[in-house]
């Protein structure tokens, strides 16, 4: 390997899935990687966004994130947000990195588009990336995030993977709830395989004798549109029509399994407030035509303990960076290329603009059925759900290929420079108690009862 390879350094903004494998991708190559990470723990959606029913596939990814970033070449920065802790002009024009790599993500949920919503937040507004953050951890006793109570009858804002994850959190809380009640202890992960009327079954119970409402998905579309497979490029009619035949198949198991209700083709109008707090929503109906959603003059009312919208997860705004909409202002959606910046590149969901690990269109492969179907604990089980996120993961390395390549061909540093480069890196290290042992670190930062 020639020796000006080995002088490249490049920051990777995010250690999870899009930034462990751009890292590996770099430092196989020779170059240094500092991979900064705004959490203790470097896994992302993996920890805090997929429900941790998916056990296995969670400690399989969290060895592999390890694996990646535990490679020679590779410095982990934990606890450092760019933007906040260290500035994003700073990290690309003052350390004197090669190149800098945006894989942080999409954590900033889509607003609820109803004039004046977000002011209920915390009053009756539920938003999805920190409710599930918190079902992830609310056995764990050091936990000190923001906490929620599941409640029966909730309104859900959404029609994808994540809304789902979200209804099934509750129909599994209400009903472990309900059946302590009864003195039957069940366990989520138990539950969530097994499926409500199984459990119920085995007790001599149908979901009735519950006195439970169940929780409500709104969806804008059809059912048949909820993207829980993916229409493959070029399609014809006939095979959209199969996929979407599909999808209607996935949900109504979904449904059965774990008794959660979906209204289609209705969007939120109006705000229900009662006593200053969110207590429901006035939705119009939609005609989905063409795939043009189009509102009609017909409204309804639905009243909930609260709402929880999960229409959607976007990049969180980095000062600095300029916002085009919602997403980044890329110059190029291939390789998250940003116009004042030439040596910046972006990988994973920070360029689709989607939360939902194994939803992204851009960079990961769109879900089969037989894959979706095993994500959503529709089967015995979640064998073979890994197949999701290696879709994921391996589009991601394609564009860590890519951005090596790019990277390739900026002037490397000299000795002197890298030099003083890590060892700003290993002032930052020492700030936040990282004493350069991804392993030993993991070990201390990990919660004894993690979830």
């Amino acid at each position: 390997m020639a020796d000006t390879q080995s002088r490249h350094c490049v920051a990777v903004i995010g250690g999870a899935v899009a930034g462990a494998e751009v890292a590996s991708a770099l430092a196989s190559r020779g170059v240094e990687v500092v991979v900064f990470e705004q959490n203790p723990r470097p896994y992302g959606k993996i920890e805090d966004g997929l429900p941790r029913w998916h056990h296995a596939l969670r400690k399989k990814e969290y060895n592999t994130i390890g694996e990646r970033l535990s490679q020679d070449g590779v410095h982990y920065v934990p606890n450092t947000r760019i933007g906040r802790d260290v500035g994003f002009r700073e990290v690309v024009e003052d350390w004197g990195f090669t190149g800098v790599v945006l894989a942080c993500g999409a954590w900033r949920d889509r607003p609820v588009p109803v004039d004046g919503a977000d002011a209920y937040v915390g009053r009756g507004l539920i938003y999805q990336n920190p409710f599930i953050l918190w079902f992830n951890h609310m056995n764990e006793k050091g936990y000190a995030g923001e906490t929620y109570t599941p409640k029966d009858g909730a309104i859900v804002l959404g029609g994808g993977l994540a809304s789902i994850d979200v209804a099934k959190a509750l129909m599994l809380e209400t009903t472990r709830q309900k059946l302590s009640e009864r003195g039957i202890e069940v366990d989520t992960i138990t539950l969530e395989v097994k499926g409500i009327p199984k459990i119920l079954a085995a007790h001599d119970l149908v979901f009735e004798d519950l006195g439970l409402e169940g929780c409500t998905i709104f969806y804008r579309r059809r059912q048949e549109d909820m993207p829980l497979v993916t229409i493959p490029d070029g399609a014809d009619a006939a095979r959209e029509e199969k996929v979407r035949g599909s999808r209607k198949k996935l949900l109504d198991k979904a449904v059965e399994k774990y008794r959660f209700k979906v209204e289609a083709l209705c969007m939120p109008d109006e705000l229900i407030v009662e006593d200053d707090r969110l207590a429901g929503l006035t939705f119009r109906r939609t005609l989905a035509e063409d795939g043009k959603i189009i509102p009609t003059d017909e409204t309804f009312e639905r009243r909930g303990p609260y709402v929880v919208s999960s229409i959607g997860s976007i990049p969180e705004a980095i000062e600095g960076i300029p916002m085009k909409g919602e997403l980044f202002a890329f110059t190029d959606w291939d390789y998250g290329l940003l116009a004042d910046y030439p040596t910046v590149f972006s990988a994973g969901n920070v360029v689709t603009g989607k939360g939902n690990i194994v939803a992204s269109r851009k960079h990961a492969k769109g879900l089969g059925a037989s894959i979706a179907e095993s994500f959503l604990g529709l089967g015995d089980g979640h064998d073979g759900e890994e197949a999701a996120l290696d879709a994921a993961r391996s589009a991601v390395r394609e564009t860590a290929e890519a951005i090596a390549e790019g990277i390739a061909v900026q002037p490397p540093l000299d000795a002197s420079t890298l030099d003083g480069l890590l060892a700003r890196v290993r002032e930052r290290q020492n700030a936040v108690g990282y004493e350069g042992s991804y392993a030993n670190w993991i070990v201390e930062v990990t919660p004894p009862d993690l979830g």
